[in-house]
């Protein structure tokens, strides 16, 4: 831990759904400016530290801080004008259009005192645009493919304009060119914008190439965090996932790069199939 204390940390968390607890005594720092990248197997509890850290979870024990002060203490929209969020899975109200739940994004900066204006319209208009859903504005959400409502769930988040954005698992639904340019997008807020990350992805290699900052989770522990190369080594994928690997660089980043292991040697014949 460092000195400075940065603007999203919880600390000796328990989170738990009903009775079913999921992690007890976890304790987490988002480094201010990074793009955090949260990775491990399924059921370890990435989701679930991520929905305690944007509020919709409340943990049964410890506290999760945003500005020095307990998350669940401050006003809902004040905490909307801070925070972003991408869900995992997100339903949209029937009959609404693309450029109506995009413009969602700007009601945490609505008021008594300060209705639509030009800025809003404006953000709208760039937050559709980065995202590739511009020409999609006037189409309603339900009719879209599941990676087209993806992106437009991603404009909502954008249209916030929040200094932190959390994302979990924002490449579902998408082939591997829009799941780049997705990343990549990412990337932008984070590099031009300073706009600090937290995403939760499945994808190691992905993980590696845009994080700045890796926590690596198993049954509810963070077993590793830090820069992806001190993070990702085929000693933590074995251990974490189960899987044996090599880690080399990224011939396109100098990234690391997980190559799972062969499962059988070229020129070994498969084994004869079971006689029932």
């Amino acid at each position: 831990m460092t000195g400075h204390t940065p603007r999203l940390s919880g600390s000796g968390m328990t989170l738990a759904y009903d009775k079913r607890v999921i992690a007890e005594e976890l304790s987490v720092e988002i480094p201010d400016g990074s793009f955090t990248v949260i990775i491990g197997p399924n059921a370890c509890g990435k989701s679930t530290l991520l929905r305690a850290l944007a509020r919709l979870l409340k943990p049964s024990a410890g506290t999760v801080l945003l500005d020095g002060r307990d998350v669940h203490s401050q006003p809902t929209r004040t905490v909307a004008r801070t925070l972003g969020l991408l869900p995992q899975s997100s339903t949209a109200p029937d009959g609404i259009t693309v450029a109506e739940l995009v413009a969602r994004g700007r009601y945490p900066h609505q008021s008594i005192l300060r209705r639509w204006s030009a800025t809003d319209e404006r953000v709208v208009t760039e937050s559709m645009e980065a995202t590739g859903v511009a020409d999609l504005a006037d189409r309603h959400v339900d009719e879209l493919s599941g990676g087209q409502r993806q992106r437009v769930w991603l404009a909502m988040a954008l249209a916030q304009q929040t200094p932190l954005l959390l994302l979990d698992e924002p490449t579902t639904y998408l082939d591997i060119a829009h799941q780049i340019e997705v990343l990549d997008l990412c990337a932008e807020l984070h590099e031009r914008q300073g706009r600090t990350l937290v995403a939760v992805l499945h994808d190691l290699n992905h993980a590696a190439r845009y994080a700045t900052h890796l926590i690596a989770m198993r049954a509810g522990r963070i077993v590793g965090s830090g820069q992806p190369g001190d993070v990702l080594t085929a000693a933590l994928v074995e251990d974490v996932f189960g899987l044996a690997c090599r880690v080399i660089d990224d011939p396109e980043t100098g990234t690391p790069l997980v190559v799972p292991a062969a499962r059988r040697r070229s020129g070994v014949p498969h084994p004869a199939p079971a006689v029932p």
